[in-house]
């Protein structure tokens, strides 16, 4: 299985979130309000699962909980999977090399500020939460990253009524779960306070990396 790194600060490692959620504690624990999404993480390494198998793997647990929204997201051999009575959007991203075309191409004004690009680890977490942050408010091909605020920089997680937290899986990945809470109504779609929002621009989805 794989090694989960020590938790650190804004970190809910996901076993440790799913264990919270299901016994009512994770809103003391962490701050949040009540309705929290459910969360697991699948390794395709014991059973030897190719990719397609794992993506499987993944539809056909999805499946096995009610939930009114469910997001899924994959980086072999990981899964990451969440259950939400609200608007849930989750991803998992491999680090790897990344240069200043590839941060430019999915960071706003402010975040090149700080020239993510010189730290893989930290440019892949901005894009993982900006992925998982567009597919929790709907058509994730809709939302250009360069006009979508991460939520690494949301102020203890929280923007309005929105919850984000960075989810340690394993060592060389970085996984994001962004949700919905409160007594809103499912139909309403808004972005949080302070998100930008626009049409993705063609070819930024994932693979402008080198």
């Amino acid at each position: 299985m794989a090694r989960r790194p020590a938790a650190a600060p804004g970190w809910l490692s996901a076993p440790d979130l799913r264990a919270a959620t299901e016994r009512g504690a994770l809103g003391a624990e962490a701050g949040l309000h009540a309705g929290v999404p459910v969360l697991m993480v699948l390794d395709a390494r014991p059973d030897g699962l190719d990719e397609q198998q794992l993506r499987e793997l993944a539809r056909t647990v999805a499946a096995t909980r009610r939930a009114r929204a469910v997001s899924r997201s994959y980086c072999h051999p990981f899964a990451l999977i969440a259950w939400h009575d609200d608007r849930v959007g989750v991803d998992i991203e491999r680090v790897g090399p990344c240069d200043e075309a590839f941060g430019r191409s999915i960071c706003t004004p402010s975040e090149l500020a700080s020239r993510p690009w010189e730290d893989a680890g930290r440019l892949i977490s901005l894009w993982a939460g900006k992925e998982a942050l567009a597919k929790a408010l709907g058509e994730p091909l809709r939302h250009d990253p360069r006009r979508l605020e991460a939520p690494a920089g949301w102020p203890n997680g929280a923007a309005g009524r929105w919850r984000a937290r960075e989810i340690a899986v394993a060592d060389g990945y970085r996984a994001w779960v962004c949700w919905r809470c409160g007594p809103q109504g499912w139909e309403a779609q808004r972005a949080p306070e302070g998100v930008r929002s626009g049409a993705r621009p063609r070819g930024a989805r994932g693979a402008a990396r080198p």
